[in-house]
């Protein structure tokens, strides 16, 4: 009989809306939304090990910005797992936070997905994708998608989910101008919207085709989300200006941006030059799609 591990890790992958519709809002409270979501190879890492009680201990860059308040949504994962399977929550969990907070890029949610395939595998539930996706649709908007952690059409409130297979590989760079931005706030400033019904591209492999489906489209937050913290302009500006960038925009609520880059070699060259040019930014050089590291 095969021995169960005594721990395991997840990684939690940030969430990128390379674009994002809003809607009207519905009935329950919430927006219809249409977004192109992907992932990038930088984000938070979780470690799972058997215990006698659920706990949680954060670490990292920006485990001072999380806290540890009740509903965080790593343990609030556990528990609906729990729930769900009819079991006791029993877990050590640490979470190392690489990404910022409330940043647009699905920290959070990609943490309770992480959790719940995790612990999934952790307490040998067995449950399939489709399962921990109904568990997800319980915690957030985002998290559903980052169960996946997959290149994704996104619906609804975020619940429709197509994967879409492979995208084009591109170089990205990821900065964060130091603000936090309440999506609650920002939908709320939310004046102009761009409509729905938007239909996913064929080509998504094709770099080009992937580039001139993305100016077709808008990230309709990015406006009140400026407006609320007009750094985000900053970032986008200075992104616009940095040499071999082919597309940028915010991604999510805001006020993480991103830049995609013609080449790695540009994509270095920004990271590098935007680091040391603004201290005070999270910048970060990644890549989307593709495969390898």
């Amino acid at each position: 009989m095969p021995t169960r591990p005594e721990g395991l890790g997840a990684f939690a992958p940030a969430k990128i809306n390379l674009f994002l519709h809003v809607g009207d809002k519905r009935a329950d409270g919430f927006h219809d939304l249409e977004s192109l979501v992907v992932f990038a190879r930088t984000g938070d890492e979780l470690h799972f090990e058997r215990a006698p009680a659920l706990s949680l201990k954060v670490v990292g860059p920006f485990a001072s910005k999380l806290g540890l308040e009740p509903d965080n949504l790593v343990l609030r994962a556990a528990r609906a797992l729990c729930a769900e399977a009819g079991i006791e929550a029993t877990a050590k969990i640490t979470l190392t936070k690489n990404l910022p907070v409330a940043s647009g890029i699905g920290g959070g949610s990609a943490d309770a997905a992480a959790t719940l395939k995790g612990l999934n595998e952790l307490w040998d539930l067995g449950l399939s994708q489709e399962g921990l996706f109904e568990v997800a649709a319980q915690l957030g908007s985002d998290v559903p998608v980052c169960v996946a952690s997959e290149p994704a059409w996104m619906e609804g409130r975020g619940e429709r989910i197509m994967l879409l297979g492979k995208v084009a590989r591109l170089p990205i760079v990821l900065v964060n101008p130091g603000v936090a931005v309440p999506t609650g706030k920002v939908f709320a400033a939310l004046n102009e919207r761009r409509g729905m019904g938007v239909e996913p591209p064929e080509a998504l492999d094709d770099p080009g085709a992937l580039l001139a489906f993305l100016e077709s489209t808008t990230n309709d937050l990015e406006a009140p989300a400026k407006a609320l913290a007009p750094e985000i302009g900053d970032a986008l500006s200075v992104l616009a200006a940095s040499p071999g960038v082919v597309f940028c925009r915010m991604s999510g609520s805001g006020a993480t941006c991103f830049a995609l880059f013609a080449d790695d070699d540009a994509a270095d060259r920004a990271a590098a030059t935007l680091a040391e040019r603004f201290p005070a930014w999270w910048v970060m050089r990644s890549q989307i799609g593709g495969a390898g590291p």
